[in-house]
């Protein structure tokens, strides 16, 4: 899955997992995986993985990078490749993403809403509604469904008429949205370690002393439930009730208290203290709701603690306004080892 997502991880993976080390005995859990950089290389690293995030787009699209081949063979539809295939043939339907994220939708209100062409929005459509069609039919299983699935959101980012995230979309058409879209295979692993998902808010996260758990939580004021708003509808194959310019589905029920300033710093507390797990580790901003020395000091009395400085990453960009104040964003990984009596408190 390759776009721009909001706090990637993508270019420090190598430096974090260095930090985390070898397998231990117990899981990885990822718990706001995100697109699952970091999940993709802990399971390549061999540790047994846990994806969790509370989008079903985030969870779905990270479970599908730990996946082997082995637990999605496609028996029945002539493998991946052939799975693909016939969704890549799939007849395009006048449906719920062509009629809220395509011109079409100036039919039924005032604003044409130019996420996708009218054309790639119908074949969004019906392919959706083929690979729920296999699951009802018990044609594919839930994790080669999430396979599919999470593919079908990449060809759809690659054909997006936006800037990168799909808080808006853009006026006037660019290169790649008139592009057709095509469902790409995927590199899958003949075999790799155990991998699960949860799809839960990160305190209700199932995990034991022995797991080591890995947070990137939100820290700046967006929300990624708005900001990637038909990722989830294309991931839940819903239609839910949309609202204003930009048809942005109801979200507020999943806000985040980590991307609310007056909130953060004890919601990231209250998070590692309730954790079972001994090792922790959380990735943080330099520019963050929480001051770095404030989140320190917070996570010491829980444990004992470690402040790792990585390198700096391009600041995320979405316009010209945004980019102005610098370029770069410094990044940290505490490690958090609690001490016994707080591991005890938790479970």
């Amino acid at each position: 899955m390759s776009f721009r997502y909001i706090g990637s991880k993508a270019r420090l993976v190598d430096a974090i997992l260095d930090h985390i080390g070898k397998p231990d005995g117990g899981k990885f859990i990822d718990a706001f995986c995100g697109t699952g950089a970091v999940a993709d290389a802990a399971s390549k690293a061999g540790w047994p993985v846990l994806v969790n995030d509370h989008l079903a787009s985030s969870s779905i699209m990270s479970l599908a990078r730990v996946t082997s081949r082995k637990q999605v063979p496609f028996k029945k539809l002539g493998g991946y490749e052939g799975a693909l295939a016939a969704l890549n043939r799939a007849e395009s339907v006048t449906g719920f993403i062509w009629r809220e994220y395509s011109p079409a939708s100036s039919g039924h209100c005032a604003t044409e809403r130019k996420y996708f062409t009218e054309h790639n929005a119908q074949r969004i459509d019906g392919i959706r509604q083929q690979i729920s069609a296999w699951s009802r039919e018990g044609e594919i299983t839930d994790a080669e469904a999430y396979v599919l699935i999470a593919d079908l959101m990449g060809a759809a980012n690659r054909v997006a008429n936006t800037a990168g995230t799909y808080g808006c979309f853009l006026s006037k058409w660019q290169r790649q949205s008139l592009d057709r879209l095509v469902l790409s295979p995927r590199v899958i692993p003949e075999e790799a370690p155990a991998a699960s998902m949860s799809n839960r808010d990160v305190l209700e996260v199932e995990c034991k002393p022995d797991d080591t758990v890995y947070l990137d939580p939100p820290y700046t004021k967006r929300q990624y439930a708005a900001y990637y708003h038909i990722l989830e509808t294309i991931a839940l194959g819903d239609e839910p009730e949309v609202v204003g310019v930009c048809g942005i589905r109801p979200w507020q029920h999943i806000a985040s208290d980590y991307c609310y300033k007056v909130r953060a710093a004890d919601a990231l507390e209250k998070l590692v203290a309730t954790i079972p797990a001994r090792r922790v580790f959380l990735s943080y901003s330099a520019e963050a709701h929480v001051p770095l020395e404030v989140l320190g000091e917070a996570l010491q009395r829980l444990g004992n603690v470690v402040r790792n400085d990585l390198e700096s990453v391009g600041r995320y960009r979405p316009n010209r306004a945004a980019s102005e104040g610098g370029s770069e964003v410094g990044e940290v990984l505490f490690y958090v080892e609690k001490t016994a009596e707080a591991s005890m408190v938790a479970a």
